[in-house]
């Protein structure tokens, strides 16, 4: 069953936040097109995938921690960094000095260390790991208490078979290559599949599409899913027909920024394979009007200079119904999963 409805801003906080609840709930947090998403379990535990952009004033650090105090944190029990590109950590050292963060995760070297900005970069994130990194590769699991985190893709690998649900994959014979990302640490992203109850939610970081391949053909591994973070902030460089359309999933959120993301085929993929909803972190101002979202499903609408930073919330019940909330006007709606 499907339900809608629409609040004041002012009826926005803590009546939406509840430390006490039995659910899993997901937050992304807008960082103008860098990536910051924030997983709560009902244990209270918490996981943080990337920590968006630096900026002179802290912006996204600040944003990240007004959201981790909404959902009641007094730390972060772990930070997965999915690749060493600064709108994925940036904001890193000013969110240590405002909370705690116990465990940093990523996939282990920089493949771009011979550039003197990444390899500073990088330095710079190993500095804030001293004594509390974790290295991941594919298949192994994030300990995240009441819910079960697979490492699904890490360092150009995928996990070594099929999930159930996956299966060979027809519109392999389709699949042509793109030309190779010119930034290659976008192919070393750590992408995680998050099972809560018969809840499923993948979040594959900026994992491009030659790369996308290995987890999409000749079989996909990971079959249906219900929440889909689109990936690389939904641009095209990502997203192939390959890996989207067995995924099936219900709900899509794009984690774009005013200018970037919200490419056209992007749209088109999900639109064109059942997604019922789609919901932005920004319009798509380069982009047609039209071409976006439903505008209650957009939660930013300004160019960066005057964006408030609005979230977007799904909380997920023990039962695997899930509630998608945007924090800019309230508007929700509730979804089965699959």
């Amino acid at each position: 069953m499907i339900r809608t409805s629409l609040a004041a801003l002012g009826f926005l906080g803590a009546s939406l936040l509840s430390a006490a609840s039995p659910n899993l709930d997901i937050y992304w947090i807008d960082s103008e097109g860098g990536a910051a998403t924030l997983i709560v379990s009902p244990s209270g535990q918490s996981l943080l995938i990337d920590t968006a952009n630096r900026a002179a004033d802290d912006r996204d650090a600040k944003r990240i921690f007004a959201v981790a105090q909404q959902a009641g944190l007094k730390k972060i029990d772990m930070l997965l960094t999915t690749h060493y590109h600064g709108d994925h950590l940036g904001a890193l050292e000013a969110l240590s000095k405002l909370i705690p963060i116990e465990q940093l995760i990523d996939h282990g070297q920089s493949v771009e260390y011979e550039r003197p900005v990444a390899a500073k970069v990088y330095d710079a994130y190993v500095a804030q790991t001293t004594g509390k990194r974790k290295i991941v590769k594919a298949g192994d699991k994030i300990p995240l208490k009441g819910a079960n985190i697979l490492v699904v893709m890490a360092g150009g690998k995928p996990i070594d078979k099929p999930l159930k649900g996956g299966g060979p994959n027809p519109l392999c014979q389709d699949w042509q290559d793109k030309a190779p990302d010119v930034d290659p640490e976008n192919n070393q992203s750590v992408g995680i599949l998050l099972t809560f109850g018969k809840f499923k939610f993948l979040d594959l970081g900026d994992l491009p599409w030659n790369y996308e391949k290995q987890l999409a053909c000749p079989t996909h591994l990971i079959g249906p899913v219900d929440l889909y973070q689109t990936t690389h902030h939904g641009l095209d460089r990502s997203n192939s027909p390959q890996i989207v359309v067995p995924l099936k999933p219900r709900v899509a959120v794009m984690n774009n920024g005013p200018r970037k993301g919200g490419a056209p085929a992007v749209f088109e993929v999900l639109r064109k394979n059942g997604v019922e909803d789609i919901w932005q972190g920004h319009m798509a101002l380069t982009q047609p009007k039209e071409l976006n979202t439903d505008e209650k499903m957009i939660a930013n609408f300004e160019p960066t200079a005057e964006c408030k930073g609005n979230w977007i919330k799904a909380s997920v019940a023990p039962d695997g119904k899930y509630t998608v909330t945007n924090g800019r006007n309230g508007f929700s709606k509730t979804y089965a999963s699959r």
